[in-house]
């Protein structure tokens, strides 16, 4: 329910949104109208169908309305008048049907009547006519059900002021030009194909490239941080997942068992099952702990096909997981080491912001009262030791423990979900995980869940938008090309290029029947960090001609000054 002035607002002007609509496609069928983050939609069953070009004209006949005053009026009438009220709007009445109450909240402006809880503002004179804008459609299947009917969703935003508004619609166009999915095509790094199956990311060469760069400095920084690393398969029987409490509780959003021998199995949503079977294929000592156990373990959970979206929410991903089983006397520790080693690994990508919240109990939960009250304190003073501001969320922590959720933000401030660290209660009791501990009996260790990029899937993404495809060096799939000038220059440009991969750096001679402009420019195109142009000069003055992508041509260098560069900048991750 809107709460702000910004968002009442927004919320109203949902409703004028569907009014115009309403004087201008006559018949339509309305859905919903709710306030998003910064704006609002309308999801409508339009007569005929809309385009981009007839959003101008839904916005003119808002700006028309806005400017009568309208007044918005609340009335309560019985759900038996309501329906008759809505005869003609299937919508309407559907969600009138679902209504636990006796009595239904209407608001009317102007001709226009909606079914809705409010609030709303007094009059449209509320309205700042320069601060929201119409912004695009798309298609919304009624309820999210793939089963229902289609419904035109019309979006708009709206903002305090002018400027604010100004400032959104000069992001969201930066926005589109980063957009990871034209991005990923442009720069021959990933594609999604129907025929393979929608929210399945194929990888090209220079994304696998790009992915195994990334794996491989996890895979580092983990080992130097005292994790050992595991694999597990990509199935696991049934009767794994009705244990672990996944079956009923996380069945929709895993995928159907598939029969083997009699025997039903299920591609796994998670990867925890497996490193606690490990843990307990020994007799743990308190001397063994803490044991802290990473995998890039592939998971795949079922989406609705509404809702993929391109990396960042697909079917089958690629998880940093971690498990840390640890007794309760090493739990602060670790939760402070954890922290400090994922912002670590943060910053090295280019992440220096973020929100951090603190997720406590819910309603429903598992465990004992005090090991939750233990468990979120230790979490608490892990972020107030290590002075990082933070929002506590009341009853938004996972039914088996708390949790912190750290959101990065890109370089135009959107917030990306990544880095999550949640303590568990669940799982250790149900598979009775034990150790023995100083005193020689029986005790139930602490279990800590962490992902630190996330998914790689969603994490790449990210990456892309974050810097519009032009990796730090370090990260690029291709460091440099080499470009000789003309087909005599080919030798000197193999020699180049030895010189170079012997210092494993990562090249292509870019040698095609093309004028070395038109190379560059290429280059410039593929976000390529050095572009290193060799001819007569070059060879006679065993160097290179650099050109920079940031700074343009910097000259001629000697290979051993070049090499010298771009190891310093590789070395520290720039």
């Amino acid at each position: 329910m809107p709460s702000s002035e910004i968002e009442i607002i927004r919320h109203s002007l949902a409703h004028v949104l569907a009014a115009a609509v309403r004087e201008i496609f006559s018949g339509t069928k309305f859905g919903i109208g709710p306030v998003i983050e910064n704006g609002f939609y309308y999801d409508s069953d339009l007569p005929i169908p809309l385009t981009p070009e007839d959003l101008p004209k839904i916005e003119k006949k808002m700006r028309e309305l806005i400017k009568k005053n309208i007044a918005f009026e609340k009335q309560k009438i019985s759900k038996e008048e309501a329906k008759k009220l809505f005869k003609d709007q299937p919508y309407k009445l559907e969600l009138i049907n679902e209504l636990k109450e006796k009595e239904a909240t209407i608001y009317k402006s102007g001709d226009f009547i909606d079914l809705c809880r409010g609030p709303h503002i007094k009059s449209t004179k509320e309205i700042n006519l320069d601060a929201f804008k119409i912004t695009k459609i798309a298609g919304a299947y009624w309820q999210g059900d793939e089963k229902n009917p289609m419904l035109t969703r019309i979006y708009g935003v709206a903002f305090d002021n002018k400027k604010d508004l100004d400032n959104y619609l000069k992001n969201l166009e930066e926005a589109e030009k980063r957009d990871h999915r034209q991005l990923g095509q442009k720069l021959d790094l990933f594609h999604i194909d129907e025929e393979f199956g929608a929210g399945l990311p194929l990888w090209h060469p220079k994304g696998a490239l790009l992915r195994q760069i990334i794996e491989d400095y996890w895979i580092g920084e983990h080992l130097k941080n005292g994790y050992e690393l595991l694999r597990t398969p990509h199935i696991a029987r049934l009767g794994l997942w009705q244990k672990s409490g996944h079956w009923d509780f996380y069945r929709e959003n895993m995928y159907s068992p598939m029969d083997i021998e009699n025997e039903k199995y299920i591609v796994k949503p998670m990867n925890c099952p497996g490193h606690i079977l490990i843990y307990k294929t020994h007799i743990r000592s308190y001397r063994d702990l803490p044991l802290r156990w990473a995998e890039l373990g592939t998971v795949y959970r079922y989406e609705r096909s509404g809702v993929l979206h391109g990396l960042t929410r697909v079917r089958g991903f690629t998880q940093d997981d971690a498990h840390t089983f640890c007794a309760p006397e090493q739990l602060g520790q670790e939760i402070d080491s954890t922290i400090k080693f994922g912002l670590k690994m943060l910053k090295t990508f280019g992440f220096k912001e973020y929100d951090i919240y603190l997720s406590t109990r819910p309603e429903k939960y598992v465990g004992a009262l005090k090991n939750w009250e233990k468990a979120t304190k230790a979490l608490e003073y892990a972020l107030k030791k290590q002075g990082l501001k933070y929002q506590v969320d009341p009853g938004e922590g996972v039914f088996y423990g708390p949790k912190i959720d750290i959101k990065i933000k890109d370089s135009l401030g959107r917030a990306w979900q990544c880095t999550t660290i949640q303590i568990d209660f669940n799982l250790p009791e149900k598979f009775a995980v034990a150790y023995v501990n100083q005193k020689g009996k029986k005790q139930q260790p602490i279990m800590i869940h962490r992902a630190l990029l996330g998914s790689l899937e969603r994490f790449t993404g990210v990456l892309i938008e974050h810097y519009a495809g032009a990796f730090p060096v370090w990260l690029s799939p291709v460091q440099a090309w080499i470009i000789p000038i003309a087909n005599r220059h080919n030798k000197y440009a193999d020699k180049v290029n030895r010189q170079l991969t012997a210092h494993n750096l990562r090249l292509e001679i870019k040698n095609e029947n093309e004028t070395v402009s038109k190379r560059i420019r290429e280059g410039e195109l593929q976000k390529i960090p050095y572009m290193l142009v060799v001819g007569d000069k070059e060879e006679k003055a065993k160097s290179v001609g650099v050109r920079d992508r940031k700074k343009g041509d910097i000259g001629m260098m000697k290979i051993e000054k070049f090499i010298e560069k771009i190891t310093k900048e590789i070395k520290n991750k720039k």
